[in-house]
């Protein structure tokens, strides 16, 4: 990770005048153009035609597209490039949150307040079942990029604080965490944890991965489709799981 990069990204981006130009100049694309200048400054090779789709980055035969949120949608991008491109797909992943609110009427920014909730690489795992059919790729790869981000949110929820189902307005990146990196199959036993004593089932992971038992199970089953663990029987309606020697 390079913290001066990203800095100099983010004043290309936003520029030092965000403030006067107001918040959500660039709305929720905020966080995808800093990415995309961070990982490759050069507009010439940003936003490139490629098989009737848009790569966000090519350069010397590599694609790389930054992904947010709902993996999905690059169902028909990935068929299209995977046969033809290594891909490289960035997926930043908020882990400090500031949350700002913004009075709609007004136009007034409250202080900010950090949020309580810190996020982790496992969370990139719910994408990842999205396009579970591509995984095995030879040409596919991941960073999970940790991130600290202030959240500016509307005051127009359905709650008596209007804060309940209100609309986020915008996301600022701030700091650079860490990046995690996924370049072949034997990768993902980094997200096993070292602690874990085997047999395991998926209550067992989600204790020593500190992660909700539904999102361990999400996450072992993409690692039982990637061969780094496999089933070795069952306790009660739970599978028990090991790490597949190498």
């Amino acid at each position: 990770m390079d913290q001066k990069r990203f800095e100099e990204a983010k004043r290309k981006i936003i520029g030092v005048d965000r403030q006067r130009l107001g918040i959500g100049t660039l709305s929720e694309k905020t966080v995808h153009a800093i990415f995309k200048d961070y990982y490759e400054p050069d507009e010439d090779h940003q936003e490139i035609p490629i098989e009737n789709y848009v790569a966000d980055i090519y350069r010397d035969g590599e694609i790389i597209e930054i992904q947010t949120r709902q993996f999905n949608r690059m169902r028909g991008k990935l068929q299209a490039f995977l046969p033809l491109y290594p891909v490289t797909i960035v997926h930043p992943i908020p882990y400090e949150k500031w949350l700002i609110w913004i009075d709609e009427d007004s136009g007034e920014l409250s202080k900010k307040r950090k949020s309580p909730k810190k996020g982790c690489t496992y969370q990139a795992f719910k994408e990842l079942y999205k396009i579970k059919m591509f995984l095995k790729d030879p040409n596919i790869r991941f960073k999970f990029i940790m991130v600290n981000m202030e959240e500016y949110r509307l005051l127009n929820g359905w709650s008596h604080d209007k804060k309940k189902g209100s609309t986020r307005y915008d996301r600022i990146p701030t700091d650079l965490v860490e990046e995690v990196e996924i370049r072949q199959p034997e990768d993902y036993l980094q997200f096993v944890p070292y602690e874990l004593e085997e047999p395991f089932h998926s209550k067992d992971f989600a204790k020593a991965a500190h992660i909700p038992l539904s999102l361990a199970q999400t996450v072992l089953n993409i690692l039982f489709e990637m061969g780094t663990v496999e089933r070795v029987g069952k306790q009660g309606n739970s599978y028990l799981y090991r790490v597949v020697d190498e």
